[in-house]
């Protein structure tokens, strides 16, 4: 049987529909079908966007009372259930809106749009209850909203829990089935981690009515900003692992900037490995703690994340990146002993592009805090290439919410990683005075086979600085696994980039486990 490629396919349906449109008398004006609003539109508008002047477009403050509102009042503000906007279709899609105050201060337009006609949703306080806030004079009709979200029966059939939402500059954040909010995504970043970043916000949203009692959600998003304007279609999969396929024009405004495309934003305050930081009874606090990378030559990078002394910018080399995320591997209660934010049950998203992206970079932000409350962590990819203004820049990926996540670990996975001075492995080899212990924990994939004669694992660790002294592998029943432990020594106060990873007979065994380290000051 000959396969036949999509371009193909597509080739033939328009040659198909030429031959038809030759077989059909032309249709009178009164009797053509009236346009469809669609994603074209969308990137039209981004394009007519960049050609004129930026303009930022918050008001210079909010009708009274809800200019100087505190998170705790604002959040009190609930959309009323009842007025749900796709009129709560039988198991399918709920929208409600976010009112603007706090720190959501620019107005949004959303529309929705039916049977191809895109209108927009009109502002009533009749909408919201607006909690402990006394408003004693109605807003105006065209005020608009800060942001909105979708809600789906993603847990049980007949409860409808938030799923995604879209609140602030160009973020939003989406669950699969037993998540609670952690990280979040953003459209795009710009300059991150300099003086000069700047941050894209979403201007309007189309949102198609979905189908009743279906788990997919169309939207399409205006995104503008002092760097660039673009035009976003988000297709949603609601399930137990959703998933979010974006497709993505841009129209640079200016040459040279560093773009982030697929962004992830997080939060790492401590861990195992980086005890810097101590909160009381809690252990580890974290909505992720590692970046997971699938390079284009096929191997799987696992690099824990810290919060470190100083702003931290991580550069991984790539050609044709096939995927990269920001995961939580902790799942047990145990690490984080947080009955409120159940930090064990955070989602991990993983990005996946679609087509070739080329030549760059998966870039990793650390920026050192000292609160739970400052998202300190960014992933995203940088082109090799700064796209050019004048010239629509076109891209498009898959983001996947999971909790365990096992098709993200082929071979075995990275599940801790310690760190400690060196000790005596029952050598009579002298000890180095500087050196520096490792102990990374691996499990899953094959591993389990070894468990029982770990002596035909090797342990291949290695540094860019410095020189690794000894290495050895022992079993670790209690993960079904394999511990590894190295010691490196290096100069005082330089860093070292260190890899390891497990192989037995020529075979590569777990994913590599990539860490950077500077030894302490003399």
């Amino acid at each position: 049987m000959t396969r036949i490629t999509r371009r193909q396919f597509a080739g033939t349906l328009s040659a198909i529909g030429a031959q038809f449109a030759l077989k059909v008398p032309a249709l009178a004006a009164s009797d053509a079908p009236k346009p469809r609003f669609g994603f074209e539109n969308v990137v039209q508008r981004a394009h007519d966007l960049a050609l004129a002047p930026f303009d930022a477009a918050v008001p210079p403050r909010l009708p009274d009372p809800f200019d100087a509102l505190d998170f705790d009042t604002w959040r009190g503000i609930r959309f009323k259930r009842e007025h749900d906007i796709f009129a709560g279709a039988d198991g399918g899609f709920r929208l409600e809106t976010f009112h603007l105050g706090f720190l959501y201060r620019r107005p949004m337009t959303v529309n929705m749009i039916r049977d191809g006609i895109a209108t927009p949703i009109p502002y009533s306080p009749a909408l919201f209850d607006y909690g402990r806030l006394k408003v004693e004079k109605a807003p105006p009709v065209n005020t608009g909203f800060a942001g909105f979200r979708l809600h789906f029966p993603v847990n049980e059939p007949h409860v409808h829990d938030e799923v995604i939402s879209f609140l602030g500059a160009s973020y939003f954040r989406f669950l699969g089935r037993d998540q609670k909010y952690g990280l979040s995504a953003r459209a795009l970043c710009v300059e991150t981690g300099s003086e000069h970043e700047s941050f894209p916000f979403f201007r309007e949203f189309w949102i198609e009515t979905p189908e009743k009692g279906s788990n997919h959600a169309t939207l399409y998003a205006l995104l503008d900003g002092e760097a660039a304007t673009g035009a976003f279609r988000f297709d949603l999969f609601a399930g137990q692992e959703s998933a979010l396929e974006i497709q993505a024009t841009l129209f640079p405004r200016r040459a040279g900037m560093k773009l982030g495309l697929a962004p992830l934003t997080s939060m790492y305050l401590t861990g195992e490995n980086d005890r810097d930081v101590r909160d009381g009874f809690r252990t580890e606090l974290h909505d992720s703690d590692g970046l997971l990378i699938r390079t284009g030559a096929g191997e799987w990078l696992w690099r824990p994340l810290t919060n470190p002394p100083r702003t931290r910018i991580s550069s991984f080399l790539d050609n044709n990146n096939r995927g990269f995320g920001l995961l939580q591997r902790d799942r047990t209660f145990e690490s984080y002993q947080d009955l409120d934010l159940a930090y064990e049950n955070r989602p991990s998203y993983f990005v996946e592009p679609i087509g070739d992206w080329g030549e760059g970079r998966v870039e990793l932000l650390e920026l050192p805090t000292r609160d739970e409350t400052n998202d300190n962590i960014v992933a995203s990819w940088t082109p090799a290439k700064s796209p050019e203004p004048g010239a629509p820049f076109v891209y498009a990926y898959r983001i996947t919410a999971g909790l365990d996540m096992p098709q993200l670990a082929p071979n075995g996975m990275v599940v801790n990683t310690f760190e400690a001075p060196a000790r005596a492995l029952g050598s009579a080899e002298p000890l180095d005075p500087a050196a520096h212990r490792f102990i990374v924990d691996f499990a899953g994939g094959d591993l389990a086979y070894y468990v029982a004669d770990p002596g035909q694992v090797e342990a291949v660790a290695t540094t860019n600085a410095g020189r690794v002294l000894r290495a050895s592998v022992a079993a670790n029943v209690h993960i079904g696994g394999l511990r590894a432990l190295f010691d490196v020594s290096v100069q005082p106060g330089q860093t070292a980039d260190l890899r390891l990873f497990l192989r037995a007979h020529g075979r590569t065994l777990t994913e590599t486990w990539t860490y950077p380290w500077t030894a302490p000051a003399a």
